[in-house]
């Protein structure tokens, strides 16, 4: 038997005086041709300088080129834009794009999507430590009662972040904090990790006989669902809704504002028996499309996608009322991956680069999605789901 334990280690190549060059990502390229014998052609295709990558990647060797679609025009009646769109989504599915630029020319035939942002936060939530109950609760009252020293603290280490609110849960001998900051332009992760542990670093020197504390007690649900966001939010609380005649549902999607409706409560019944974080369509296709054209971080994804749709029937029946509310849409138009040169151009396209700009985004995104759902539900009702993904989401 090969005992692998001893085969000498081989670590990936790196230039220490400057590893985001041409030079740097070739070196890796040949390391990794010697050991496989792929020529790696494709991913050493770009066009752009890898000294823009620095901070966004390590032991770059090269792109994915994902496939971009350009799908719209969508009308959306917004408080940060409020024109028609042209919206470009990154994806391999086929049938994808199509799906979404049928749903974008309903919306937009029936007058526009409109979009309302309820609050927009990020949070990082240490947990702090103590013998017994009573001194987590005497804490929580210390907490309550020094809100601009804390405050204080946490912007000291950003001219960005501003802290809203601080949440507080109990358990045990432990009190969870929930720190609440408003971030400007960035999705803020990272700043509100450093804000927070001055904030901490603050509390553990002033409160009376200390403090122990872990940075992160998992409540501020990094990358993954939770139902506290469903409920407080993470990101932004974005709503789009749309009042769409019958007649017009009829004509583009083959099926009527009643039929649909049926189909609604159905579909409800189902999203709560299998527990599901979306009880809508399919936010996550759209969302990831914009969030990988866009240079949005991809594994936000996890939580962006929770979605709740809500529906009426209005009119006598002549009027489909359709709105989807994201909870924790977390998103940036400035920092990350949004400086790179491809995902920078994609924003230009919704006009959406730089400081100024999320909250436009964050209401292209809802309508995005929006649209989504209004073509793939009629598709399902209609019943040419199927036989679109047969022809246009297939290789041949």
């Amino acid at each position: 038997m090969n005992d692998r334990r001893n085969d000498t280690r081989a670590p990936v190549p790196r230039d220490k005086t400057n590893d985001h060059t041409h030079d740097a990502a070739r070196m890796r390229r040949e390391f990794l041709t010697a050991r496989t014998g792929l020529p790696l052609d494709h991913v050493g295709s770009y066009s752009f300088d890898p000294g823009v990558t620095a901070g966004n990647i390590e032991n770059f060797i090269g792109a994915a080129q994902v496939p971009i679609g350009l799908a719209g025009p969508l009308r959306i009646n917004g408080e940060h834009v409020s024109e028609d769109v042209y919206v470009p989504l990154a994806t391999t599915e086929g049938t994808l794009v199509a799906s979404y630029n049928r749903g974008m020319r309903i919306l937009t035939e029936a007058g526009g999507v409109k979009t309302t942002i309820h609050e927009r936060f990020m949070q990082r939530a240490p947990v702090f430590h103590f013998n017994d109950a009573r001194g987590a609760r005497s804490f929580a009252q210390w907490i309550d009662g020094n809100p601009d020293g804390i405050r204080a603290a946490a912007e000291t280490t950003s001219s960005v972040a501003k802290l809203s609110h601080i949440e507080r849960y109990s358990v045990g001998p432990m009190l969870h904090l929930r720190f609440n900051y408003e971030t400007g332009d960035a999705a803020g992760q990272n700043m509100c990790g450093k804000a927070t542990l001055a904030a901490c670093e603050w509390i553990a020197a002033n409160h009376p006989g200390g403090a122990r504390y872990t940075l992160s007690g998992a409540m501020d649900t990094d990358k993954k669902h939770s139902q506290l966001n469903v409920l407080h939010s993470r990101g932004a609380r974005v709503i789009a809704e749309a009042w769409i005649p019958s007649s017009l549902l009829k004509e583009r999607a083959g099926v009527d504002a009643a039929t649909l409706f049926r189909a609604r409560l159905n579909s409800f019944a189902g999203s709560v028996m299998a527990g599901s974080a979306n009880n809508g369509m399919h936010a996550a296709n759209g969302l990831a499309a914009l969030f990988i054209a866009c240079g949005q971080d991809a594994a936000n994804i996890a939580e962006s996608h929770t979605a709740i749709t809500f529906v009426r029937l209005e009119d006598d029946g002549e009027t489909y009322y359709w709105s989807i509310t994201l909870p924790a849409l977390i998103v940036a138009t400035f920092g990350g991956g949004t400086q790179l040169p491809t995902q920078g151009e994609c924003l230009d396209i919704l006009g959406c680069r730089g400081k100024g700009k999320v909250g436009r985004f964050i209401e292209i995104c809802a309508a995005t999605v929006l649209a989504g759902e209004i073509s793939l539900a009629s598709a399902v009702v209609a019943g040419d789901w199927v036989e679109s993904h047969d022809r246009l989401g297939r290789n041949r």
